[in-house]
Order: C-alpha cells, then sequence, then structure tokens
C-alpha cells in the first residue's frame, strides 16, 4: 500500500502518520504540496518533484499552507482531479472546501440548525459597522485562517472603525462574529471515522484558547451532548477526521470551528490513543485493509 502525505513541510504530524502507516505495512511518502505539476491531457495526471500522484492508493493531506487565491484554486483544482481519477484523497476536497472557509462553515451549521454563533459576512466597511453596532461585542477572524491567528476581539467603537478601515484598505473580507461568553476555557473533540477518540478542555487567561497561542490542555470526557453536536457537525461537513471546536454557555454548547485539517499535538499529551494510528487505521480501512 503506497499512501502520500501532502503538506508543505515535513515536521511533527508527518512523521507521526508516516510511522503509523509503516508500522500497518505501508510506504508513506512526504510530498510538498506546493510542488504540484499538472497536465491536461494527462500523462502523468498530477506530480509532485516528479513523482505521478495518480500512482498512490490514497493521499493524506496534512496542510494546505496559506497563499494566494490563484494557489489556493489550483490545489484543491488538482486534488479534485486526483479524486476523479480513482485516488482516494482524506479529507476528500469537498469536505476541505467546506472547513477552510469559515462562512461556507458557519452558513452549512447554522441552515442545519447546529448552534453557532450569529455571524455577519460583508465586503463593505459601512456594513462591517453596522454589524459591529448590532453585536457590541465581536470577533474578527480571517475568511481563511487557523490557530488563532490573525483574530481579534472587539468591543470599542472607535477600534472596530480603525481596524475596519485597514481591513478595507487591504480588500478583506469582514467576517464577523457576536463574541459568546463562555468563561477561560474550550472543548475539542477529534472525530475520527464517526467516533469522538479525544477530547481535550484547553484553559487560557485571555478568551482565545489556541494551545499554539498558549493555551494549556488537559483531558476531558465530553458528555453526551457535546459528543453529539460533534459527530453532527463532522457528518454535516462531510469529514473522516475534523477537530471540533465547542463553547458552553449558559444556554448549552456552540459549535465555534471545524477544522478538517487538524493538529493533535496538544490533544496527544492529554490521551495514551495513538491518534496517528488512529488516522492511519481509518484510512487503511476505507480502502478495505
Amino acid at each position: 500500500m503506497k499512501i502520500g502525505i501532502l503538506a508543505d513541510r515535513r515536521g511533527w504530524h508527518v512523521e507521526a502518520l508516516a510511522k503509523a502507516l509503516a508500522q500497518r505495512g505501508c510506504q508513506a511518502d512526504f510530498m510538498p504540496i506546493t510542488r504540484l505539476v499538472a497536465r491536461a491531457p494527462g500523462n502523468p495526471l498530477i506530480t509532485i518533484n516528479g513523482q505521478p500522484l495518480e500512482s498512490y492508493d490514497a493521499l493524506l493531506i496534512r496542510t494546505i499552507p496559506e497563499g494566494s487565491l490563484e494557489q489556493i484554486i489550483f490545489r484543491m483544482d488538482a486534488l479534485h482531479r486526483l479524486e476523479a481519477a480513482e485516488v482516494r484523497v482524506m479529507n476528500r476536497p469537498a469536505s476541505l472546501e467546506r472547513t477552510v472557509d469559515k462562512y461556507y462553515t458557519s452558513s452549512l451549521l447554522a441552515s442545519s440548525g447546529l448552534p453557532t454563533p450569529r455571524t455577519v459576512v460583508a465586503e463593505g466597511f459601512d456594513e462591517a459597522m453596522e454589524a459591529f453596532r448590532e453585536f457590541g461585542d465581536v470577533v474578527v477572524k480571517p475568511l481563511f485562517g487557523a490557530g488563532g491567528r490573525g483574530i481579534a476581539r472587539i468591543s470599542d467603537a472607535d477600534v472596530a472603525y480603525r481596524t475596519f478601515r485597514v481591513l478595507a484598505m487591504t480588500r478583506s473580507i469582514f467576517y464577523i462574529q457576536e463574541f459568546v461568553p463562555h468563561g477561560d476555557y474550550d472543548l475539542r473533540g477529534l472525530v475520527i471515522g464517526g467516533r469522538v477518540v479525544a477530547a481535550m478542555r484547553r484553559w487560557s487567561e485571555g478568551w482565545r484558547h489556541n494551545v499554539s497561542q498558549g493555551a494549556r490542555p488537559e483531558p476531558h470526557a465530553m458528555d453526551e451532548e457535546a459528543t453529539g453536536l460533534c459527530l453532527e457537525a463532522s457528518r454535516l461537513l462531510e469529514t473522516d477526521y475534523a477537530g471540533i471546536d465547542l463553547l458552553r454557555t449558559p444556554h448549552g454548547y456552540t459549535v465555534v470551528e471545524v477544522n478538517s485539517i487538524p493538529g493533535w499535538s496538544g490533544l496527544q499529551r492529554t490521551t495514551e490513543i495513538d491518534i496517528a494510528q488512529e488516522i492511519a487505521d481509518h484510512l487503511l480501512s476505507q480502502l478495505g485493509h
């Protein structure tokens, strides 16, 4: 069995996945996703460093790095084309698209009745200011992005004005969510193959709870409501595996993020479950092994 692991660089997660796959008797190759070459008509169809990707039994997407709009579109187009050529891609390109775009994710969650923060997405400065006045306390996020980078909480009208003016100058999309009071922690559930295989509580002194931003992870046993929300969100977005972030509010849980390329180094510190092995086992089960 020959598996390609696509990422921008070789790192801890890639090495963990390669080791897990090797333990199951697979050849696991790191493939730098920024070196894609596609041909139309294709012979070979798509290569990385001269290696035809259609020769692999499956491709495991570890990262899709930041880039220009053209770069992002091309990478997704290449994955769609490989899937059409019957290469198993995990997560599937459509699932990646549903989750990498925060508006797409929010709209799907809301339209399906899953609890998620009230959100306004707009191109115009005036509409952004109107959303701020409506909510009063907001979190502004990049439409694309992860790890808590580029996120700001704004509760002052003057700060909102100056921030939105800068975003307007850079032709950014305004993605504005109502701030949800929730204490000093959030929850992350990792869903693999329709199961919550591990979960953690992330503590921090501020309102952001990303481990990469300094939050402290600890083991957590999710209750039935939280588990159900994680599974519903994963099914809705059709992910093979995903990190689902929840906030506990006085009215119950709310889903704030669905990450279809989740990191798990922080979560791994809270559990004896080998998360990379769980991901590898699920992929191989999809291939009939």
